[in-house]
């Protein structure tokens, strides 16, 4: 039973399914007489059973403004013809709102959210929930290159091409989807005064919308999101109070910076080995470094006695923003953004021709050369400069700035009572 559940839910045709409920169909136009006809998944699992699926070349192209996406042909074995399977996109509403859901389980999001979140809310929450999603996504993107399987294919049509050389199994973006907002929700639920089930509704709808997306635009097969939502929420049963006591532990202790570091070091030099190529390590590595520099840098503040605890307990009420703290607020935030892009700038280039220095390889060829396991140096120079330039921003997030925004007379008055 649970090896036909299992079968069902890989079933690429179930992803066709989703994409025909929102709107995208699947049209072939038989090239000898220019003849066109709808296929739906039943249709294409006819096609499927048909066709030699090695024969198949599918290379995308971008969504135009006529909100179509076409496909190279797809070759058929039916009477000695052939078959141009075109991909239509019929309601642009579900497309641009599945294509921005999808950006909250990216790069682009975690750069702008944690730093917003430090800077404008709450501290001690924004540390709990980086150690959370760091580890979530530590075990989630091992377990990719471990389990090693393929994303949905033909005769699904991807919609997106992100990610798309990276194994599928499970969903990290599931696993996000379920982790970030849920441990918000957990950790500010005793802590802040407000009505529980408005946070209970956006968490869900969050994680909903992501996991939604990620089938929609073709990414992941529905078992890739049932299996991310089963281990983020088992890990979470986990984490949320291991982190809430270890979170004080890695602010108070002396030697706390050396043992992230070093920890930090070891689970990137140890990272499971994949049998291809693909950005899951350096980004792994990516959000390790992030989550090192917002512990070293809220570590620094303790230490040098800038955060002090508050001398009013839980639960606060939410402090809602005047007109000045708002204009404090859009000022931090500009500035800050400002800096965490200057400081992602300088530090690439400059840990890149270093670390290229230090192996003698020119950082211009070693740019250009292909990525695969056999390049050991870029792998090694990729690795490092992401390290240190991700950990320079999570530093800089949790402690230079801040220090900066007090010398501007413009940061957040409860920044440094949040331990």
């Amino acid at each position: 039973m649970w090896d036909n559940i299992i079968e069902y839910l890989k079933d690429p045709l179930l992803v066709i399914k989703v994409q025909n409920f929102f709107g995208v169909t699947y049209k072939t136009s038989r090239q000898e007489n220019d003849s066109s006809e709808v296929l739906h998944s039943e249709r294409l699992e006819g096609v499927n059973e048909e066709c030699d699926l090695k024969q198949h070349k599918r290379i995308p192209s971008n969504i135009s403004s006529s909100s179509q996406s076409s496909y190279d042909t797809d070759t058929s074995a039916e009477s000695g013809g052939k078959d141009e399977v075109v991909l239509s996109i019929n309601n642009l509403f579900w497309y641009y709102l599945f294509v921005l859901g999808t950006e909250l389980g990216d790069e682009i999001f975690y750069a702008t959210f944690i730093p917003f979140w430090f800077w404008n809310i709450d501290g001690a929450v924004g540390r709990r929930v980086v150690l959370v999603w760091t580890v979530v996504m530590y075990i989630g993107q091992g377990f990719k290159d471990i389990i090693r399987w393929p994303r949905p294919g033909y005769p699904v049509k991807k919609l997106q091409q992100k990610w798309a050389i990276e194994y599928g199994m499970p969903s990290t973006h599931a696993m996000v989807g379920m982790c970030m907002p849920f441990s918000v929700l957990l950790y500010t639920m005793d802590r802040y005064i407000y009505p529980a089930h408005w946070g209970v509704l956006v968490a869900v709808s969050w994680c909903s919308l992501i996991c939604v997306s990620r089938v929609y635009l073709g990414m992941h097969s529905v078992l890739d999101i049932a299996a991310g939502l089963l281990l983020s929420s088992s890990l979470l049963l986990v984490l949320i109070p291991l982190v809430d006591a270890l979170d004080g532990f890695l602010l108070t202790w002396q030697f706390a910076p050396l043992l992230v570091v070093t920890v930090s070091i070891l689970v990137i030099v140890y990272y499971p080995n994949a049998d291809k190529w693909t950005p899951t390590r350096g980004d792994t590595t990516m959000i390790v470094s992030v989550c090192t520099g917002v512990l070293t840098g809220s570590w620094t503040n303790y230490q040098l006695g800038n955060m002090v605890a508050s001398p009013q307990g839980p639960p606060y009420h939410i402090i809602w923003p005047s007109v000045e703290m708002l204009g404090c607020t859009i000022l931090r935030t500009i500035l800050g953004f400002c800096g965490v892009l200057a400081t992602r700038a300088i530090g690439k280039s400059v840990s890149y021709a270093f670390v290229c220095a230090l192996l003698g390889k020119d950082k211009n060829a070693l740019r250009n050369s292909e990525n695969s396991l056999n390049n050991k140096h870029k792998i090694i120079v990729e690795l490092s400069y992401k390290y240190f330039t991700y950990g320079m921003i999570g530093y800089n997030t949790t402690y230079v700035f801040p220090n900066v925004f007090d010398l501007l007379r413009i940061n957040r008055p409860t920044y440094y009572t949040e331990i």
